[in-house]
């Protein structure tokens, strides 16, 4: 199968990037699958129904959220009853959704999509990311039920998130990282073959402060004294990702980073 798996919508910028550009990505690539992480889709807070409904237009067949999930009210609803949006399995107890859905890729091919919250460095304390993907992993094993399954860990620190990698490694095929909008350069397939991206980075403008525009974040680094909101930078985002090519096992055989158009642009696969 051909994955590709892109970082954290990041406001109008990456909205209009990803319906600028990935139609005919999933053409030239000859895409099986593509998972998009929207949680700060919307204002850089969240995502709303109506964006989520953008990404799904752009030709994202899976939309995963994070920490943000539910900061526009209308997602209590839309996830719910959306069935291609995947919410953290370890939110809470209560969230409307789920954090693990099954899916039809091209050509009848199945595939499992679970996200998971890290413990570490994160604002509020989540339940154990590595318990709540072991039920999903027990009930859809690789190469099983599932032809392939992606892992989309959302945290803070590289250290939680290589650790989540070789825990699922011979049980996933992608385990990428989200949420500190910075894509990293270590991507790799791990001995069992998992393909492994610590982190993702954003579809934003990165002519930014991990994708808000300069003057709040560094007025606030500099004096320590909020005077406005932050808000999304404006200028030509940059999509980053990762493509994944995975066997008739679901092992990753090929792994890319994916970086198009804005300050980082990249050849892709």
């Amino acid at each position: 199968m051909k994955i590709l798996f892109l970082g954290d919508v990041m406001g109008r910028a990456g909205r209009q990037a990803i319906a600028a550009r990935l139609p005919q990505m999933r053409t030239d690539w000859d895409l099986d699958f593509v998972v998009v992480n929207g949680e700060n889709a919307t204002a850089g807070m969240g995502l709303s129904g109506a964006h989520a409904k953008g990404l799904f237009e752009a030709g994202a067949d899976c939309v995963t959220l994070g920490d943000h999930a539910f900061d526009q009210k209308d997602m209590l609803q839309v996830c719910e009853a959306e069935p291609r949006i995947v919410r953290p399995l370890n939110f809470s107890k209560a969230s409307p959704g789920k954090g693990a859905r099954l899916f039809t890729a091209r050509g009848g091919k199945k595939v499992i999509v679970a996200q998971a919250l890290g413990q570490v460095f994160m604002k509020r304390p989540f339940d154990d990311p590595f318990s709540a993907l072991e039920t999903v992993f027990r009930a859809h094993p690789l190469g099983g039920q599932a032809d392939a399954i992606i892992v989309d860990f959302h945290c803070e620190a590289t250290s939680e998130k290589m650790a989540m990698g070789h825990w699922c490694d011979g049980r996933a095929s992608l385990m990428v990282g989200t949420h500190t909008h910075v894509p990293t350069s270590d991507a790799m397939i791990l001995p069992k073959g998992c393909a492994y991206l610590s982190d993702a980075g954003m579809c934003g403008d990165y002519n930014s402060v991990i994708g808000m525009q300069r003057d709040e974040p560094l007025r606030r680094f500099i004096t320590g004294m909020p005077k406005d909101r932050f808000t999304p930078a404006l200028g030509e985002a940059t999509l980053s990702g990762v493509y994944v090519e995975t066997d008739a096992s679901g092992k990753a055989t090929r792994i890319e980073m994916v970086r198009q158009g804005g300050l980082l642009q990249q050849s892709g696969p």
